[in-house]
């Protein structure tokens, strides 16, 4: 009896211990990425407010007016102009070409569209023939970013296969009337279990309001990617602009100020 629980003990403090060690790791803040590929949406959510990188999807590659490779090319050398290059400075997620099914032809077109930038991860359906070519991508050091999430089941393969990133929809759930809080620490709660918080990063995906923002970072996700209007609609409050007028009002009719 005696050694069972000692062996029991042991066991439940090295797991717990991995995760304590794991967490060491993990950034202390939230980091934004901007979901967008027009270039004057990039240097503002840059230049404003710090986005720590870029998701886009086919798309934004569409609103953009470009096409694909310009597109891309023109992220790629925005990210080289302002000193960003790498994947851990400034990660730049880019969606395969979603009529492949195949693994081997989106293994095919990702190792191409690597090889454009340093910066770029290779967005992959969770299909299939994605999680296949993932695993595959992965092994050859080119990292990739599991998209379209809609379940923790779906989130696990990220982490089972090591990639980078994994993309948990938010917004197209929530239009659909569920409440995503619980799906997103579901899946923090499951990467803590087995050590792959940190190692694959959580991005809440296609985040459409600051409360899907509070509603992720309460969750514990490592990042939110969002569209440019959805950042600004964060810092802004109706009480702050009440209250800017309360004030600017006491200060033009304060003796002395005019």
């Amino acid at each position: 009896m005696t050694n069972s629980g000692t062996k029991k003990t042991l066991f439940v403090s090295v797991v717990i211990n991995k995760s304590k060690i794991n967490n060491l790791f993990k950034e202390e803040i939230m980091k934004y990425f901007l979901d967008s590929a027009k270039m004057d949406e990039i240097e503002e959510a840059y230049s404003t407010f710090g986005i720590d990188g870029i998701t886009t999807n086919p798309k934004h590659i569409k609103e953009s007016g470009k096409p694909f490779l310009k597109a891309i090319e023109d992220i790629a050398d925005f990210v080289k102009r302002e000193g960003l290059s790498g994947i851990e400075t400034f990660p730049v997620s880019v969606e395969l070409n979603p009529n492949l099914i195949e693994a081997d032809d989106m293994v095919k077109q990702a190792e191409k569209i690597a090889s454009i930038s340093d910066n770029f991860v290779i967005k992959v359906p969770c299909i299939e023939g994605g999680v296949t070519a993932a695993r595959k991508l992965e092994k050859e050091g080119i990292r990739t970013n599991l998209t379209l999430v809609f379940s923790p089941a779906q989130a696990i393969w990220a982490g089972r296969i090591g990639s980078k990133f994994v993309s948990p929809f938010v917004g197209w759930k929530e239009d659909n009337g569920e409440d995503c809080r619980q799906y997103i620490e579901d899946i923090v709660q499951i990467y803590e279990n087995y050590g792959w918080l940190g190692n694959t990063e959580i991005i809440c995906a296609a985040v459409r309001s600051p409360k899907q923002i509070v509603d992720c970072a309460v969750a514990g996700a490592d990042i939110v990617t969002a569209g440019l209007q959805v950042y600004k609609k964060a810092i802004g409050h109706a009480y702050t602009t009440q209250g800017m007028k309360t004030f600017k009002d006491a200060w033009d009719n304060t003796v002395g100020n005019n």
